[in-house]
């Protein structure tokens, strides 16, 4: 039967959960694990089945559209991979209703024995069910966010106290990126747990309170007051938490095209460097770079942990070396470009690590994203074998290191910056010597930090844009005719807008970036709030598992 909204079990509609874009559904009858949710005053909620992701969840009928009348409007709403497959599966369903009858069989095993419902419109109580144990399925769907699961703070005294008092001792405390990562497979399989209820007698007296019994741990079977205690799912891994009606898949990089010239490359008039270059790490930023040097005529000797990603640049001309302390022998100057600061430590001081090499008079030049300390520690071990050293941060993207538009930040040996020149004309628009050791780590800490937060600012905006019913769209196409306008917030936006996240620059590094800022503001007692702020905004999308992923999947974070 249909409610007054006119909506009626099977109906077709566009159901919009909290932070997310409305998705196609369908009104359905609860299944038997689904626990229901406590209903605001004069909101009536309706269980959708939520189409592709094959989730139940309780939806506000405020939040509840047609489908066929809004699916013209709303199919631009999303262009995810999990929203396409769902725009599929449901018109799949209008055409062959048939085959999904299995999926939905849940359903009615849950559906209400008529009898019990006369009885109720009748006063009388259903006698049956007071003294049958009932055994519940709580599964992990994106309702179970939203329908308390916290044990309340109202005091319970005497068994009930203790009872509480273990149970609430039962819950999971702390998240674990390795469960986090797992999220889509806990959600395919139900992700479900058991708790055995047994059902108290219910008499007519008026406003009884109603009782159960819990069968705990230790098999002691304590009554709790339903009026001040709701029942806690034991054991349920911590990803349930995170479940929602669509999972952002990270697009694949492509593999670097190697026999293509840059535009920026070709309108330089570059005479290459007689001396031999080595570089170390041929990752996101890394491959665009060799390549320029490579198609600029220098002489180059390679090095990756992954020896096969060596392949494509041996095979454009570049030679392969099979330690780091090998391309220090056969090199002039050294690049290194890793991922981290621990990792760049590891490429001196390791097992075939540049110190293990005979570095006097050799270049070492450190591109990697690190804190001063780091650098200054490099530095001094590389000098007091006899090498030089300098430090060139890079500022840009993939796509500007494939290029070649790149901003070089350097700092350490003039004369070494010098020798560079041809190398940094390849790769980059722009260089700049800024003095002594640490100086360019430092500014480029300052630039992450900016270009972090401000990441962060476009993601919340564009939320907020979509919970307030505008068009994300429009918010970028008015943002572009502003003073705020910059390539940076114009591509991530669309990015966002898109629902895909192609890796330009990983949301790892950018939160590596934002706590080393954090740490050398800490050293020099300077107060950055907003910057601590965004840092917690981009650890929470890490540990989602969007760590991989362009920084710009942190509006994966802001938008719920």
């Amino acid at each position: 039967m249909a409610d007054g909204k006119g909506y009626a079990i099977n109906d077709l509609v566009w159901a919009k959960m909290k932070g997310f874009s409305p998705w196609p559904g369908r009104i359905s009858q609860p299944p038997a694990e689904l626990r229901r949710i406590a209903v605001k005053k004069n909101i009536p909620v309706r269980c959708i089945f939520f189409f592709g992701s094959n989730n139940y969840a309780w939806i506000e009928e405020t939040q509840i559209k047609p489908y066929h009348e809004f699916k013209e409007k709303l199919l631009s709403s999303c262009k995810s991979a999990g929203f396409k497959e769902a725009v599929q599966k449901i018109e799949e369903y209008i055409s062959s209703p048939e085959k999904f009858q299995t999926l939905f069989s849940s359903e009615q095993e849950n559906r209400p024995d008529p009898d019990v419902e006369f009885n109720k419109l009748r006063g009388t109580p259903d006698e049956s069910a007071s003294d049958d144990a009932t055994s519940i399925n709580n599964t992990s769907t994106p309702a179970a966010l939203e329908t308390g699961d916290a044990i309340p703070s109202t005091p319970v005294t005497g068994k009930k106290s203790a009872v509480k008092k273990k149970v609430r001792a039962s819950l999971p405390i702390k998240l674990n990126a390795d469960k986090v990562i797992s999220t889509t497979k806990a959600r395919s399989i139900g992700n479900k747990t058991k708790a055995t209820v047994v059902e108290a007698d219910i008499t007519s007296t008026p406003s009884p309170k109603r009782k159960r019994k819990l069968l705990n741990d230790s098999g002691d079977v304590s009554s709790l007051d339903l009026d001040t205690f709701s029942p806690v799912r034991r054991n349920v891994p911590v990803s349930h938490l995170l479940n929602r009606p669509v999972t952002v898949a990270r697009p694949a990089t492509p593999e670097i095209d190697m026999s293509s010239v840059s535009n920026a490359l070709q309108s330089r008039n570059i005479q290459a460097s007689s001396l031999k270059f080595g570089f170390l790490g041929l990752g996101i930023m890394g491959c665009g770079i060799v390549k320029n040097l490579l198609n600029s005529g220098h002489s180059v000797v390679v090095w990756n942990r992954t020896a096969t990603k060596c392949r494509k640049f041996q095979e454009a001309g570049a030679e392969v070396a099979d330690t780091p302390t090998d391309v220090i022998e056969m090199t002039d100057v050294t690049f290194s470009c890793v991922s981290d600061p621990q990792v760049a430590k590891d490429m001196v001081f390791g097992n075939c690590g540049v110190m293990s090499a005979n570095l006097v008079g050799k270049g070492y030049v450190e591109m990697t994203g690190i804190d001063p300390e780091t650098s200054q520690d490099i530095a001094e071990q590389i000098i007091s074998k006899g090498g030089r050293y300098l430090e060139a941060q890079i500022q840009g993207s993939k796509n500007q290191a494939e290029e070649g538009t790149l901003i070089i930040l350097a700092a350490g040996e003039r004369l070494l910056f010098e020798e560079c020149q041809t190398c940094f004309e390849a790769i980059s628009r722009n260089s700049f010597y800024l003095g002594d050791v640490g100086n360019a780590t430092k500014m480029n800490l300052v630039l992450q930090m900016i270009s972090g937060v401000t990441l962060a600012g476009i993601a919340e905006g564009l939320a907020l844009a979509d919970r307030a019913g505008l068009q994300q769209k429009d918010v970028l196409e008015v943002l572009e005719l502003t003073n705020m306008s910059s390539e940076m917030l114009l591509q991530k936006g669309n990015s966002i807008i898109k629902g895909e996240f192609p890796t330009h620059q990983p949301l790892k590094h950018m939160q590596k970036d934002l706590k080393l800022a954090l740490a050398m503001a800490d050293g020099l007692e300077q107060s950055l709030p907003i910057t601590a702020a965004s840092n917690e905004v981009y650890k929470h999308a890490k540990r989602l598992g969007y760590g991989s992923h362009d920084a710009s999947a942190v509006y994966v974070r802001a938008r719920f």
